[in-house]
């Protein structure tokens, strides 16, 4: 059995309650520490954690909190300052041994001096969600036709997910048929999901239009493996960003010099700040992009990807539903409440990213056990991939010198790939996991992580 871990979550903002969620869901014993007593009042009635009020600075509030038995600290105060604070009075004062912050400041980067345990703020790892939905942004703008795209493996391996449209090569085919479909693609399909529930992905499962398709395969062979999927289309060439805050800046940065890139901000100021940050090649507009006329007259329509990144929800689902009705080809819109991003399911939008869900893989590969390189959330946190090192020999590991077949997965986990030193093997059914092979795993529902890590534990001597 497992023992639960001690976490100490600082904010009950929109991250921490999001990580609150994650990680009360696989059974920590979770505090959260806010200045807003009837925020973590809600909280309380909604998880099964415990809620201190008090400001997370001060050692009386830590150590009512438990800080002496805390097994990982989250700071996700708004403030930069507060987060790196309370990781240096806990490790200070209370010898946590493992810190994480939030830090939007660009100067404070994981590694660095600043946050060395000795000497420095003792922030062991640095989480910034502005950067994590940017990067997931800027991949879907570097390969259109998916859904999302998630490396593993130092980014050697690369898992898309993506939308099955009529007239792809394998819709209407079985998952056995597709060696000889798409001959020389060596590629593992290890998720389907038709609607909300997850399609066992084996042998004779058939793809339909409409299907979400989760698939691995080597990142240098990833656009050939959605051509496969799916109809190509054309390359991106022309963005608009809708908002110009900490995500739009970002992005605009990361794009600029690629593409044509026009973003639009409601704030006069921000404007000035923007133009003279981004200079000449980003178009900077005032205006409201909830506003049909001037989305018109800035033709949005001839654009190829439209991306809404305000931080009002509803005017980025109106910018998102008109850009697409005036004509552009690809809507993503950024929505931080969890019920707006379900009742945009299956509308025009494209893609709806949730900036908790965004970064929430990041921090639990810190609380999962094992060897754990790599978590990713996907499908609103629904579903999982995993990247984990195999350890051990074959009489203390139930996975290493085992054929994949062998393994006692649960049912519809997949291994998809192995990573060996540098050699990427895609998994077969007789396909042997070697010692530090890094295997990725698609697990359909986030239940299943704890048979999974389990599975891959060194313990006790095994005898098959």
């Amino acid at each position: 059995m497992i023992a639960p871990m001690n976490i100490l979550i600082i904010g009950a903002g929109r991250v921490g309650t999001s990580v609150a969620e994650s990680l009360v869901s696989e059974r920590n014993d979770i505090t959260v520490i806010d200045t807003d007593p009837q925020r973590l009042r809600q909280l309380q009635e909604r998880l099964d954690l415990r809620g201190v009020t008090g400001n997370a600075i001060q050692p009386s509030v830590l150590r009512e909190a438990g800080a002496e038995d805390c097994d990982l600290l989250i700071a996700c105060a708004p403030m930069d300052e507060t987060n790196l604070t309370v990781c240096k009075v806990a490790h200070d004062l209370f010898n946590v041994t493992t810190t994480i912050a939030r830090l939007r400041s660009p100067e404070f980067v994981e590694g660095s001096p600043l946050l060395a345990r000795e000497g420095g703020f003792a922030v062991d790892h640095v989480i910034c969600p502005e950067q994590s939905v940017t990067t997931y942004i800027r991949k879907l703008v570097e390969y259109p036709e998916a859904l999302r795209i998630i490396e593993f493996a130092d980014g050697r391996v690369t898992l898309a997910g993506v939308r099955a449209y009529a007239g792809g090569r394998l819709v209407g085919h079985r998952l056995d048929e597709i060696p000889t479909l798409v001959p020389g693609l060596d590629m593992r399909m290890v998720g389907l999901f038709r609607g909300d529930q997850p399609v066992k992905a084996d042998g004779d499962t058939r793809i339909e239009a409409g299907d979400e398709a989760f698939v691995l395969t080597r990142t240098a062979a990833i656009s050939d493996m959605l051509c496969a999927l799916r109809e190509r289309d054309q390359p991106v060439r022309r963005v608009m960003i809708a908002g110009g805050g900490k995500v739009g800046l970002r992005l605009a940065r990361e794009l600029r010099g690629r593409y044509e890139i026009k973003l639009i901000e409601s704030d006069r100021m921000r404007c000035d700040y923007l133009a003279a940050d981004l200079g000449s090649d980003v178009l900077v507009l005032h205006g409201d992009s909830t506003d049909e006329d001037l989305m018109a007259d800035e033709n949005v329509g001839d654009m190829d990807v439209f991306i809404a990144l305000t931080s009002d929800d509803e005017d980025n689902i109106l910018a998102g539903l008109m850009a697409k009705r005036l004509g552009v080809r690809r809507a993503i819109v950024l929505i931080n409440r969890r019920a707006y991003t379900e009742l945009v399911q299956g509308t025009q939008i494209d893609v709806a990213i949730s900036p908790q869900h965004a970064v929430i893989g990041e921090l639990l590969a810190f609380v999962r056990r094992g060897d754990v390189e790599a978590v990713h959330s996907m499908r609103q946190g629904a579903a999982e991939s995993m990247e984990i090192i195999a350890r051990g020999d074959r009489r203390s590991s139930k996975v290493v010198g085992r054929r994949i077949e062998q393994l006692a997965l649960p049912d519809g986990v997949q291994i998809g790939a192995i990573v060996r030193g540098d050699e990427v093997l895609m998994a077969h059914h007789d396909t042997v996991i070697e010692t530090d092979d890094h295997v990725i795993v698609f697990l359909p529902n986030k239940r299943l992580v704890r048979p999974v890590e389990k599975l891959f534990q060194v313990g006790a001597t095994f005898f098959f």
